[in-house]
Parts: C-alpha cells; structure tokens; sequence
C-alpha cells in the first residue's frame, strides 16, 4: 500500500511539474562577422549554403535533402530526412533583405514540432552584427519536462553555427 502512495506522490510531482514549466522557449545569440551584411545574408538567406555552416545539418551529412524555390525569396525551402536528423523543413517566410529573416521550422518526424528562426543583422563598422533567434512551444507533457535540456542544446549548436557561419563568410 505504502508503494502505491509513492507511485502516486511521483505521478502527482511530475504533472505539477509539467504545469509550473514555462510552454515555450527561447534561444538567442549573436556574433560580429568581418563582412558586409549581404555577404553574410546570403549565406543564411540561400538555403544551398545551409549544410555549409549549420550543425543541425552538419549531424548527419548523408541526409537527403531537397531544396526548392527562388534563394532569397518567399517560400525557399529546405526539406530533410535521415535517420539520424529524423525530418523536416525550414521555408522562408518573410524577409528584409540584408536586414531581416524569418523562417517557418517544422520538424515531422520522429515528433512533430513548431519553431520560427530568426535572424537580424545590422552593419557594425566593417563587419555585420547577426543575431540568431529561435522559439517554439512546449506542449503541455514530456515537452516542458525537456524544454531546459533543449535550450542547453540549442545555445550550444547555436555557439557553434555562428561560429561556422563566420569561417565561412570570413574565408
């Protein structure tokens, strides 16, 4: 009897848990690249260079990958599958260009969820200051348990994608 009381307190913990944890998250750096900001756009904007500086898509290189649309223009779109990366999409949805990027991210598989990217870059001196933005909701469950795990693992892919969009622009 005593184990079903514990059984129970446990169960009771976790879904007060899950109701005090925030139902959304957001991710935000930026870095100072030593180019102009339509250099440093284009690589962003055009999803052809995606798999060039992003860690997401650098994870599992052999992932198919399907890009469609005008690059820099509602509606450019880059679609994945693998076995590692699982599925999904990035699409363009609104932009300023040089200025301002917005893009619809939809993971399909192995779970389905909703983000946006944003980016913004202003011209600071000789270089371009970008910042990187991402959010999203944590649905009420197991989502809102992983949401501090997801936001660890975000800054840390977003550390290192600023950092190889940089190498890149830079070289």
């Amino acid at each position: 009897m005593i184990a079903l009381y514990i059984i129970g307190g446990l169960v009771l913990l976790i879904v007060l848990l899950m109701a005090i944890m925030p139902g959304k998250y957001e991710v935000e750096k930026s870095i100072t690249i030593n180019k102009s900001a339509d250099v440093v756009y284009d690589k962003i904007a055009n999803l052809n260079h995606y798999r060039e500086w992003n860690p997401w898509a650098k994870m599992e290189p052999t992932a198919k990958v399907e890009i469609t649309g005008t690059p820099k223009t509602l509606g450019h779109k880059y679609h994945w599958t693998g076995k590692k990366i699982g599925e999904g999409f990035l699409q363009i949805r609104s932009f300023k260009e040089n200025e301002t990027l917005d893009i619809h991210l939809e993971f399909l598989k192995p779970w389905k969820s909703l983000a946006n990217d944003c980016w913004a870059f202003k011209q600071e001196g000789n270089g371009t200051k970008v910042t990187w933005t991402n959010d999203g909701p944590l649905p009420f469950g197991m989502a809102r348990l992983m949401g501090p795990m997801i936001t660890k693992n975000l800054n840390k892919q977003f550390d290192e994608g600023l950092q190889n969009l940089k190498q890149l622009c830079e070289a």
